[in-house]
């Protein structure tokens, strides 16, 4: 079985030989100006408290963070959208491993800055059986500070590959999340986090079962 590194490797060769150059060099600076201006540092660190919460899931139900942590660690992932490749592949790979996730009592939730209509789309789309939680506007993803707004270059280049963010998050919504994935011990720190500014950068689902079995 092909790990998630592998398919994101596969996928951005796909995309590097059928897109044109001067997108690809305007996607990669503005991945780099975003790395440079040190968003990551904003975020949770190792072994502070995570900031609760209480969102809805796709089907319109509200979860919280400490009723989840009630009955063990949770994992919690950031993603942008249905429309986002990379976190297609994420998402579809953290679902391979969910049965592993359960036998170490933890529980999976996605965050997403996408409209519960949305989520409940990409939930069926990727056959995924944990909770797809909607972040509107990204309130809760602005408290950790991951966000950032997709810059106006970008915006009319997503268009052009049929990608109409405002679709998915709302009218005038531009914030997205940074890739990020963190694991929350049962009392509410952060035993674990990947942030990263490159949106094609995701945590392996194997690295996540060690933290996990090391918590244990």
């Amino acid at each position: 079985m092909m790990s998630l590194q592998e398919s994101i490797a596969d996928y951005k060769e796909a995309f590097k030989q059928k897109a044109p150059a001067n997108v690809q060099e305007l996607m990669k600076l503005a991945t780099q100006t975003l790395a440079d201006s040190g968003i990551e540092n904003n975020a949770p660190k190792v072994s502070e408290p995570l900031p609760a919460f209480s969102l809805p899931n796709q089907n319109g139900d509200d979860v919280s963070l400490n009723k989840l942590l009630e009955t063990g660690p949770v994992i919690i992932t950031f993603y942008r959208g249905g429309w986002c490749p990379y976190c297609n592949l994420e998402l579809q790979a953290y679902q391979k491993e969910l049965a592993n996730i359960k036998a170490q009592g933890a529980t999976l939730v996605a965050i997403t800055p996408e409209r519960p209509d949305s989520s409940l789309s990409t939930s069926e789309k990727n056959k995924l059986e944990f909770e797809v939680l909607s972040d509107v506007n990204s309130e809760y993803a602005k408290r950790l500070g991951l966000v950032f707004s997709l810059p106006e270059e970008l915006r009319s280049i997503y268009l052009s590959f049929g990608i109409n963010v405002e679709q998915h998050n709302g009218e005038g919504q531009f914030d997205l999340p940074l890739a990020a994935t963190f694991v929350v011990a049962k009392d509410g720190t952060v035993a674990s986090a990947f942030v990263d500014a490159d949106y094609t950068a995701r945590q392996e689902p194997s690295e996540l079962i060690n933290i996990l079995k090391a918590l244990n």
